[in-house]
């Protein structure tokens, strides 16, 4: 009876250890996180609009890390229905643009084209020169909220 109760604890004790992550793979998967990407349109010395990628750098290694955006004057949500294309036209305001649900396209000079989706943000820029095509892709609407940047830096 004792071996069959010690059996038992022991199998119970190696199942539980197989289940509980070891610090190592904890450190492992926090240096493994997903990029996070700032897609940046702006109005270069040609008046037309480029692209870049900025990403987003955490510093630390805690379980909360913070990057700072810039200073912000409020926020709104906006609702494009699926196939509305926005011909060539300059940001109102320079601003972050976070998808939240459907698809979209943006085009800027040289017929290059950004996909963007939920989690995408981009940080406009361009409110001068050509500008950008914006396009709804898909047959869901596209849904952003849009954080104007303060003139404050």
């Amino acid at each position: 009876m004792k071996s069959k109760l010690a059996w038992f604890v022991g199998t119970a004790l190696l199942s539980l250890s197989a289940l509980m992550p070891s610090a190592q793979s904890e450190e492992d998967a926090a240096q493994k996180h997903k990029p996070v990407v700032i897609t940046r349109l702006f109005t270069g010395p040609d008046g037309q609009t480029h692209v870049e990628e900025i990403e987003a750098k955490f510093p630390g290694s805690g379980g909360s890390e913070i990057y700072k955006l810039m200073a912000n004057a409020g926020a709104e949500l906006r609702r494009a229905t699926a196939g509305r294309v926005s011909d060539w036209h300059t940001a109102p305001r320079r601003q972050y643009v976070i998808t939240l649900s459907g698809h979209g396209e943006l085009e800027v000079s040289g017929g290059k084209k950004i996909s963007v989706g939920p989690g995408n943000i981009e940080l406009v820029e361009d409110t001068t020169g050509k500008g950008h095509i914006t396009r709804v892709v898909g047959t869901e609407d596209r849904v952003t909220i849009q954080i104007p940047l303060s003139d404050h830096q």
